[in-house]
């Protein structure tokens, strides 16, 4: 028998379904766990976020996160977050999501950078943004990671 994460999973890997489906499938998952579970507070989350039903994500969010997510899924959760903020404009509270989630680390920074950088062009801070971007990039570079890395920093703080 598959568990619980593994139908969860399954769930999300279907591409047949509709954006309908999902919320429904996701949600009666749900109800398998324990009222209040961050878990599948966060799996419901993401089905309506997914789904363009950012208003009830957002709560579903806030639920998830102040039910206590495990490390693995917390970050997800603040990147899903800001982004519906995003979405929601609430920009000022996403950049600080995303801020803080940077700063802490963890397997996720870059992607709370991606993001960070997309909140920062809504706000139309291009350059910034390009800065952000291209800092989370350059360690991934085979080469040139110290000049990407300088060249990013000068669109911010240009040389005197």
């Amino acid at each position: 028998m598959e568990s619980w994460n593994e139908r969860v999973a399954a769930v999300w890997d279907d591409d047949a379904v509709s954006d309908a489906e999902r919320i429904d499938r996701i949600d009666a998952l749900a109800r398998e766990r324990a009222d209040g579970d961050a878990r599948a507070l966060f799996e419901r989350a993401g089905a309506r976020d997914s789904a363009g039903v950012e208003v009830e994500a957002e709560a579903l969010y806030r639920r998830a996160l102040d039910a206590g997510l495990d490390d693995e899924h917390r970050p997800q959760a603040v990147i899903q977050l800001a982004s519906t903020l995003r979405n929601l404009g609430k920009v000022d509270e996403s950049l600080e999501l995303l801020r803080a989630e940077r700063e802490r680390g963890g397997p996720l920074a870059d992607a709370a950078s991606a993001f960070y950088a997309l909140t920062l062009v809504t706000l139309g801070k291009s350059r910034e943004a390009a800065a952000i971007a291209l800092e989370a990039l350059a360690p991934h570079l085979p080469r040139y990671t110290r000049s990407v890395t300088a060249y990013a920093r000068e669109l911010v703080d240009p040389p005197r």
